[in-house]
């Protein structure tokens, strides 16, 4: 199957170190970019402890990113567990040929990282919460 976007064997290390990394406490996050020029994923920064709403601030508003979250789910029954979770960050205001070129690598990036739920994240850092990721893992 021929890919659009390569996935480097540096980031796929990423991915799998992140994944059995040992969590008690907080959400984790690993962003991830298309370089365009050279058509390969690259990493841009891996957040532990970090909030919804600050990873949100961090994210830039009109370019598109995968990012792999660890987050603190806390059940109704009181439980907590880590699911891991891909954020399709992918606001309206990106310019549309990164916008196509990421869709097109979404589903090798996330067969890649071994991740079953995404969430689409569209509306930019409004689009973003506690609560919008809660309703999506709990809903």
């Amino acid at each position: 199957m021929s890919q659009t976007v390569d996935i480097p064997q540096a980031i796929k290390d990423s991915l799998r170190k992140f994944r059995f990394a040992r969590r008690s406490a907080g959400s984790a996050a690993l962003v991830i970019k298309i370089n365009k020029a050279k058509l390969i994923m690259e990493e841009v920064e891996q957040f532990d402890n970090i909030s919804i709403e600050d990873l949100a601030e961090e994210l830039p508003e009109n370019s598109p990113r995968y990012v792999v979250l660890s987050y603190e789910l806390k059940h109704k029954d009181g439980r907590t567990s880590f699911p891991l979770v891909l954020l399709n960050w992918a606001p309206s205001s990106s310019e549309t040929g990164m916008l196509t070129l990421h869709a097109s690598a979404l589903i090798n990036f996330q067969n890649t990282a071994d991740v079953s739920k995404v969430i689409e994240i569209r509306d930019g850092p409004e689009g973003l919460s506690k609560e919008e990721i809660d309703s999506k893992l709990l809903g």
